[in-house]
C-alpha cells in the first residue's frame, strides 16, 4: 500500500509519510485539518496513474467537487523534526487543479529534494543525502487570512507567550518573507494581547486560474488588522493546546476561510533559544 490518507492511523509514522504528513496524521481526528492523502516516501514516483487518480477522485468526494483545488507539498523523512524543519527547502505548489497536474506536482516535489539547496541543507544538518520523500496532496484553504503562529517567542525564547504572525491571503507571501505580517504576542497563561503590531500589508497571495499569484492589498485593506481579536485568542488557544499534545513547543501554520480556522501544519520549533 503506498498511499495513506491523513485521518486513518497508519498516515502517523514519518517512516512512511515523513514528518509533515506523520504530525498532522496525528492531529487530524482532534483539529481542523483539512483532508488528504499521501503518497508513501520512496514510492511517490512510481505511483501508478491511476491509483492517483482514484485517490484525487475520492479527495473530490470528500470536498463536495469533482476537481478539488489542492496544495502539493514534499514530506521527507527527516523532516519537521526537533534539529530540522526543511522550512522552504522542498517545493510546494497550490491551487493544483485536475489529476493530471496533480501527477506532474508531484514528480517536481520529488525532484526537488535533489535540489542543492536542499542537498547542502541535509549536509548543513549532518544528514545523509539519500532523500526519502513523500508527497502530500491536500485540499486547499482559499485563505482571507493566512498566519504562523510559535507557542514559545523563537526570538527571545521566552516559553510564556504566544507569538502569531498574520496577513491577507494565502501564506505565501508571509512564508516567503515578502510581507510585512501584523504581529500579535499573547501571554499564554490567560491568553491576554500583550502586543500588537499592524503592518502596512502591501503585498499578498491570492488563487488563480493558474496556480497562484502575489498582488497588491487594496489601499483600504492594507492598515487594516488581519484578525480580530477573538481569532487571535483563538489562534493562542490552538498553539497551547498542540504544544501540550506534542510535548514540544510548537510552529503551526494556520488559515481562516470565512470565519473558520484550519490547521495546515505542525512542527517543533528549531530555532528556538534559550
Amino acid at each position: 500500500m503506498n498511499i495513506y490518507w491523513l485521518d486513518a492511523p497508519d498516515c502517523r509514522d514519518p517512516l512512511r509519510v515523513g514528518g509533515k504528513a506523520a504530525h498532522l496524521g496525528r492531529l487530524a481526528a482532534a483539529y481542523p485539518v483539512p483532508p488528504g492523502f499521501c503518497l508513501a516516501a520512496g514510492a511517490a514516483p512510481s505511483i501508478r496513474y491511476d491509483e492517483l487518480a482514484a485517490a484525487y477522485a475520492r479527495l473530490g468526494e470528500r470536498c463536495h467537487t469533482p476537481r478539488p483545488a489542492v496544495a502539493v507539498r514534499s514530506s521527507a523523512v527527516d523532516e519537521d523534526g526537533a534539529q530540522a524543519s526543511f522550512a522552504g527547502q522542498h517545493a510546494s505548489y497550490l491551487n493544483v487543479v485536475g489529476a493530471d497536474a496533480v501527477a506532474a506536482a508531484v514528480e517536481r516535489c520529488v525532484a526537488s529534494a535533489w535540489a542543492e539547496h536542499a542537498l547542502h541543507y541535509r549536509r548543513a544538518h549532518g544528514l545523509t543525502e539519500e532523500a526519502r520523500v513523500a508527497v502530500l496532496v491536500q485540499e486547499l484553504v482559499v485563505a482571507d487570512v493566512s498566519a504562523v503562529v510559535f507557542s514559545a517567542d523563537p526570538c527571545t525564547g521566552e516559553r510564556d507567550r504566544v507569538v502569531v504572525n498574520a496577513t491577507w491571503g494565502l501564506g505565501e507571501s508571509l512564508v516567503g518573507g515578502t510581507v510585512t505580517p501584523d504581529l500579535f504576542v499573547v501571554r499564554k497563561d490567560d491568553l491576554s494581547v500583550l502586543s500588537r503590531r499592524i503592518a502596512d500589508k502591501q503585498c499578498m497571495t491570492v488563487a488563480t486560474g493558474e496556480g497562484t499569484q502575489e498582488v497588491a492589498v487594496p489601499r483600504c485593506m492594507r492598515e487594516e488588522p488581519s484578525l480580530d481579536a477573538a481569532q487571535v485568542e483563538a489562534l493562542a488557544r490552538l498553539a497551547r493546546a498542540l504544544e501540550r499534545a506534542q510535548g514540544w513547543p510548537v510552529d503551526l501554520e494556520c488559515a481562516y476561510r470565512h470565519g473558520r480556522l484550519y490547521l495546515l501544519q505542525c512542527r517543533p520549533i528549531t530555532t528556538l533559544v534559550g
